[in-house]
């Protein structure tokens, strides 16, 4: 299974197009994917197929959030179940790195009282224990949880995937992302046994319109001035066809 990380509605068309049966809805991938428009969500549920995962996150950097900024989160996943997301994912850690969980309880209850599936995002790869912190999301009856292994790709990571897999697979799906593509997908999948994996399958995109005489709204600033990173439909098909 692949599922395709999007930052909006465009992304989610050109991924169902390419053959795709489930994504991660977000904006903002750049900053490691934030909260995705409703719109967004209407639109992939009305002309695709797609299951969609909803990426509830309000800012980026950690997930020690306040009160005010979980009081948005609530809000927010309450507005997606109740458009068709089939699932959320989500991250609550503690300020000394610990799963939250009393934050974590309230988001698994809310989806799953709309049936849909609860994902705990890589926070956990932040966490301070990423074995007990698996252990506790099982607890929490969380459904799935999307690793790197605590590396910065699934690649570095793939002993501890594989670890996380024997142990623990059994009760909660390990979804394993983070610089995976056609050529260590196959490898990836031998070595550790899991069963699905996450990826961005992204390519360059230029719109020249972000830089005028005095003022740059790029945010890709080492490649050229406008680049921005779009699903690519090629690059979704290689990595399917690697899979089948």
């Amino acid at each position: 299974m692949l599922e395709v990380c999007c930052g909006n509605y465009q992304d989610a068309f050109v991924a169902s197009q390419a053959g795709a049966a489930r994504i991660e809805l977000n904006s903002a991938l750049f900053l490691g994917g934030l909260t995705p428009t409703l719109s967004s969500l209407r639109l992939t549920k009305q002309t695709t197929n797609l299951q969609v995962i909803c990426m509830v996150r309000p800012r980026g950097a950690g997930f020690c959030y306040t009160d005010a900024e979980f009081k948005e989160i609530l809000t927010t996943a309450e507005i997606f179940l109740a458009n068709q997301a089939d699932g959320l994912s989500f991250g609550f850690l503690t300020a000394t790195g610990e799963i939250d969980t009393v934050r974590t309880r309230q988001l698994v209850e809310l989806t799953h009282d709309y049936g849909a599936k609860a994902v705990f995002h890589r926070a956990i790869d932040c966490s301070v224990n990423l074995e007990q912190g698996i252990n506790k999301l099982i607890d929490l009856q969380v459904d799935r949880v999307l690793t790197s292994g605590g590396q910065p790709t699934a690649w570095i990571g793939r002993k501890a995937i594989g670890n996380l897999q024997k142990k623990f697979g059994q009760q909660i799906e390990i979804l394993a992302g983070s610089g995976i593509n056609p050529t260590n997908v196959q490898l990836l999948l031998e070595t550790t046994g899991i069963k699905q994996v996450h990826a961005s399958c992204t390519a360059e995109r230029i719109d020249a319109t972000a830089r005028g005489n005095q003022v740059d709204f790029s945010y890709l600033l080492q490649t050229k001035p406008g680049s921005y990173e779009a699903v690519s439909k090629q690059k979704v098909r290689n990595l399917l066809a690697e899979l089948n």
